[in-house]
């Protein structure tokens, strides 16, 4: 399983986001192939779909499932309901493991 954790330097949450998905993927140990992508540039942005700092994608899937945006630019990316919490990011990473098996 592959996890990436795309941010931009700048945005307040992204610090707590990379914390909180290193904390959830300990207890996975070797299924867990962790990136973290720092996005610097607006072109590099539109190349990788980025929708905003931070993003989490498990197997390429937003942890949210918000689609791709056709226009990506840098932006600090807003969560409905706060970030997604330790137990939260787990519970997705199990679901996706399932699906693997």
């Amino acid at each position: 399983m592959k996890i990436e954790v795309q941010h931009f330097e700048g945005c307040p949450n992204s610090v707590e986001m990379i914390a909180r998905v290193r904390t959830a993927i300990e207890e996975f140990n070797e299924r867990i192939e962790y990136k973290g992508i720092l996005v610097e540039t607006p072109e590099q942005a539109q190349q990788i779909k980025f929708r905003g700092s931070p993003t989490v994608l498990i197997n390429g899937i937003d942890l949210e499932n918000l689609p791709e945006p056709a226009d990506a630019h840098l932006a600090c990316r807003y969560y409905l309901n706060g970030l997604p919490s330790v137990s939260q990011i787990k519970e997705f990473i199990t679901d996706q493991l399932k699906k693997e098996e």
